[in-house]
């Protein structure tokens, strides 16, 4: 069980990675294009609502895998003149902070989503509903979460190799 659980977990994240990647391409191919045709007198419209959208997608998607790499900034120059039993509990204390940070985050994109869904809130310009990215971004936070509590299970451990 805790292989699959494993399995699963990476595969979700690795898809959401995939998503935040796509974003990425898309910033730059839709942002070159605006450039291009804004020489020789058109634009693309509604680009900045595409852009924006997908800023977001690809913040919260490239989380779950730079948490699973342990791709974040760390304070080492404290760690280091720490003792060991101070370390682990350091570390502990802040991926339990972590934990309820993105809990509170998940759960708060999922009900705004949905308040967004009801009202019918779209893009200005495009008027692309909105409700589904909150809804993706929950889905990040949630992968966070699950790999934040693998990271607790397995200390000293990345769930994924670089």
């Amino acid at each position: 069980m805790p292989k699959l659980f494993t399995k699963t977990l990476t595969a979700f994240v690795y898809a959401l990675t995939a998503i935040s990647g796509v974003s990425i391409l898309l910033i730059i191919g839709i942002t070159c294009l605006d450039i291009i045709l804004r020489r020789c007198g058109s634009s693309i419209h509604g680009a900045v609502d595409i852009v924006k959208i997908l800023g977001c997608l690809a913040v919260s998607c490239a989380l779950p895998y730079t948490t699973a790499v342990k791709g974040h900034i760390a304070v080492e120059f404290l760690f280091r003149k720490l003792p060991f039993i101070w370390k682990i509990i350091f570390d502990t204390a802040t991926r339990l902070m972590a934990l309820v940070l993105f809990s509170i985050l998940c759960w708060r994109s999922f009900v705004v989503g949905c308040r967004y869904h009801h009202l019918g809130t779209a893009s200005l310009t495009l008027s692309i509903p909105l409700c589904w990215v909150l809804w993706t971004m929950s889905l990040a936070f949630f992968a966070v979460i699950l790999v934040k509590i693998y990271n607790l299970t397995h200390p000293g451990k990345e769930m994924i190799k670089l």
